[in-house]
């Protein structure tokens, strides 16, 4: 076969991710280049194809009519040349990704969606630790890690996945035996489910331009307790709806008011060292499936609301 009318390799690489993700910035963070070489490369296509493959928007770009018709091909031609090359690959047919997780994501997004993440990637095994309180990757422990906090506390951190709304939740028997609440400042005389002192609970309302502070007496040692407590009906806690979706569709849970404030953010590290083509694969997959299930919480959704 002739590959003397291939276009550029890297150019379509490029189309690839930006059209799979709707933006350049997430696009160069998946490939680990610059956002400026994603849109060079982009033109470089678009000019040796003779067409325009991507529009951009308020919120990133989308393909046009002749770029999707392009995509549909060349995302299933690239699906399958890492597939065989996985063959190929010593090893490749039982290879484990270890990762790092907090324990309410783990348990309430991540471990739900093992099944649809195997079917994508055959012969990948993973195994997954949750841990409420590290910080860093040891590339001798495991793969990579999925954390939630602050923007900068992470020095492994490759950008925020998620910036999610955090808002109260409580079960509706709790609500039914304590009363509705009209307003945060009667948060003060019900029971708040804690994950530490009080920081976490303080921090959403002085967010709330709330004064009043709590402190906890007895606290939990993640989320996913701290939401079970709160299914229970001890009590109300903080969520988000990355955590809590199907429970608040199934009525398991409630919100007991409508605020809700962005606190933290669900970020991936990734210790030093070369990157396994498991672990290159596994960050698209991560950032695609939450955007697609999350579109309002995406970085650059984020940053166009506030903008």
């Amino acid at each position: 076969m002739s590959t003397t009318r291939l276009p550029p390799l890297n150019a379509v690489r490029a189309f690839e991710a930006a059209g799979r993700l709707g933006s350049y910035v997430a696009a160069s963070k998946s490939l680990h280049v610059t956002q400026p070489a994603i849109g060079r490369h982009v033109r470089l296509l678009e000019d040796w194809l003779g067409v325009q493959l991507l529009q951009r928007t308020s919120r990133g770009v989308r393909l046009t009519a002749a770029g999707q018709r392009y995509y549909d091909k060349i995302s299933v031609a690239l699906q399958q040349i890492a597939e065989a090359s996985l063959e190929l690959t010593p090893g490749g047919a039982a290879r484990w990704l270890k990762i790092l997780v907090v324990p309410a994501f783990a348990k309430r997004w991540l471990m739900p969606h093992l099944d649809a993440l195997r079917q994508e990637r055959p012969g990948l095994k993973v195994a997954i630790e949750p841990n409420p309180t590290f910080t860093e990757v040891d590339a001798n422990v495991a793969s990579l890690g999925i954390v939630y906090g602050m923007p900068g506390d992470f020095a492994q951190s490759q950008g925020m996945l998620l910036h999610p709304q955090v808002f109260p939740v409580c079960s509706p028997a709790y609500l039914e035996t304590h009363g509705p609440l009209h307003s945060i400042e009667e948060l003060a005389q019900h029971e708040l489910i804690h994950v530490d002192e009080g920081s976490w609970w303080n921090a959403w309302l002085a967010a709330n331009n709330q004064a009043f502070r709590v402190s906890s007496e007895v606290r939990y040692v993640s989320n996913d307790h701290a939401l079970s407590m709160a299914e229970a009906g001890a009590g109300i806690a903080l969520a988000n709806d990355v955590l809590v979706r199907k429970e608040l569709e199934s009525g398991l849970l409630v919100r007991p008011l409508p605020n809700q404030v962005r606190l933290d953010s669900y970020q991936l590290l990734i210790p030093p060292g070369p990157r396994s083509a498991d672990m290159q694969w596994f960050e698209v997959w991560l950032q695609t499936t939450l955007a697609r299930e999350f579109p309002e919480s995406t970085p650059d959704a984020v940053a166009a609301q506030l903008a």
